[in-house]
C-alpha cells in the first residue's frame, strides 16, 4: 500500500510543489529560498524518515511569512492525503527530543480535528532568514490542513537554533509514530468508528 502524497498550490505570493512519501527512508530534496528553513523540513525528513520534495517560490523579497506559512498548508495536506483512511494506524504520538540544552515536547493526534497548541519562546527575532515566529504559523498551518491535534512544549533551552530544530525533529518522531501500523488494531482506532 502507497503512502503518498503530490500536492500543488499556486497564489499570487507562491507557487509551491510537494511529494511525501510516509514510508521512505528521510530522503529530502528542498528548495523554499529560506536556508534555515530548508534546515528544518530536511530534519523533518530525516528524523521522521519520511521522503520529502518541497519547492516554493515565495514571495521573500516581502518577507519569509508567505512562503513558510503556504509551506506547511501543503504539507498538512500532503500528510492528509498520505494518511489515507487511518485504518490500522496507531493515530497517536508523541516525543520529548533533547538537543544540546534544550528540550521539547511534541505530541500528535491524527483525530480529524485541528488544533494546535504551543509553547515556546524565543530570544531573537530570526535565525538566519527565517523569523522566529513563524514556527508557530507553520505547525499552524499543518495542524489545520492535516486536521490533526498538534501540541509543541518546550521546557527550556538557550539557543534559538537548538530549540527550533528540536521543534521540527519533535514533530517528526511523534507524525512517525502517529502514522505507523498496528497489527493490533483492524479498523481505525476511535470508538465512533470513524476519524
Amino acid at each position: 500500500m502507497s503512502r503518498k502524497a503530490a500536492i500543488e498550490r499556486n497564489t499570487s505570493e507562491t507557487k509551491i510543489r510537494c511529494t511525501l512519501d510516509l514510508d521512505g527512508s528521510g530522503k529530502a530534496n528542498l528548495k523554499t529560498g529560506i536556508g534555515f528553513f530548508d534546515h528544518m523540513l530536511d530534519g523533518f525528513a530525516r528524523h521522521g524518515l519520511f521522503d520529502l520534495d518541497l519547492e516554493c517560490r515565495g514571495d521573500t523579497y516581502v518577507d519569509c511569512h508567505h512562503s513558510i506559512e503556504d509551506s506547511g498548508i501543503v504539507l498538512g495536506t500532503a500528510i492528509r492525503e498520505a494518511v489515507g483512511d487511518k485504518k490500522g494506524i496507531r493515530r497517536f504520538g508523541s516525543c520529548i527530543l533533547p538537543m544540546d540544552e534544550a528540550l521539547v515536547l511534541c505530541a500528535v493526534d491524527l483525530s480529524g480535528r485541528p488544533y494546535l497548541v504551543y509553547d515556546a519562546k524565543f530570544t531573537n527575532a530570526s535565525i538566519g532568514a527565517m523569523d522566529t515566529q513563524m514556527a508557530k504559523e507553520f505547525f499552524y498551518a499543518i495542524s489545520y490542513a492535516a486536521g490533526m491535534n498538534l501540541h509543541i512544549k518546550v521546557f527550556y533551552g538557550e539557543n534559538d537554533h537548538h530549540i527550533m530544530e528540536a521543534m521540527f525533529k519533535a514533530f517528526a518522531k511523534a507524525l512517525d509514530m502517529a502514522v505507523q501500523f498496528d497489527p493490533r488494531i483492524a479498523d481505525v482506532l476511535s470508538t465512533k468508528g470513524t476519524l
